[in-house]
């Protein structure tokens, strides 16, 4: 049996939720990925192309500083990492976390919250800092229902 962490990034909640039912569907230990510097309402506004978020995203190889490193990555064969969709992908700060550790050899598999977009190239954009890794898109905007189905996809 495969040990599983579900690590998530969520700037609003609306991600740490759905990370939160899905550990609790398979159960997996659940891990934070926070930013240094915690983001604001103005901080998120995508209207503003001078708001950090716009900045940050403007910029592919801007890594926000993560506010720590403690994550066990080791001890895990499976790792889900949720996010929202920022532009169409996974904010930035999800390559800081992917080049914080060693994923050589685990699944990982993605899940994401949006207003209305899918994964666009998230794959391709994630998978340079993560070398070795197997990743795999999932799902977008999962209920609660679909994650228990989905998870039973993934053997453990």
């Amino acid at each position: 049996m495969s040990k599983t962490l579900v690590a998530y990034f969520s700037a609003s909640g609306t991600t740490a939720r759905t990370a939160k039912n899905l550990a609790d569907a398979i159960g997996g230990d659940l891990y934070e990925i926070k930013p240094a510097v915690k983001y604001t309402q103005a901080d998120l506004n995508w209207m503003d192309k001078k708001s950090r978020s716009s900045v940050e995203m403007s910029d592919k190889s801007f890594r926000p500083e993560l506010a720590d490193k403690n994550a066990d990555i080791a001890s895990y064969d499976r790792i889900f990492i949720g996010f929202p969709i920022w532009w169409y992908v996974a904010p930035t700060i999800i390559n800081t976390f992917l080049e914080s550790y060693n994923f050589e050899g685990k699944g990982i598999i993605l899940f994401a919250t949006s207003g209305g977009s899918g994964f666009g190239k998230t794959v391709q954009e994630l998978a340079p800092s993560c070398p070795g890794a197997v990743i795999k898109e999932g799902k977008v905007n999962p209920s609660r229902e679909e994650l228990k189905k989905w998870a039973e996809v993934f053997d453990r």
